[in-house]
């Protein structure tokens, strides 16, 4: 039987928390930051939990995670 191999690509994007689900940094804060309000790029800044829906494709990119 040949290893389980993590998606490297979701090893840099997903950490799993001690409850079990899966933080996640939140999109659209790398360019075109002018037209952005203030309090929509500081909403940017903080993480997030991957939802109730994507959990089980990103468990299944994280298989030793």
């Amino acid at each position: 039987m040949p290893k389980m191999k993590s998606n490297s690509s979701a090893k840099k994007r997903f950490k799993k928390t001690a409850s079990g689900e899966f933080k996640r940094e939140k999109a659209y804060k790398s360019h075109i930051l002018t037209k952005k309000t203030t309090k929509r790029k500081r909403n940017l800044r903080k993480a997030t939990l991957v939802s109730k829906v994507d959990k089980k494709s990103v468990q299944r990119m994280l298989p030793n995670a």
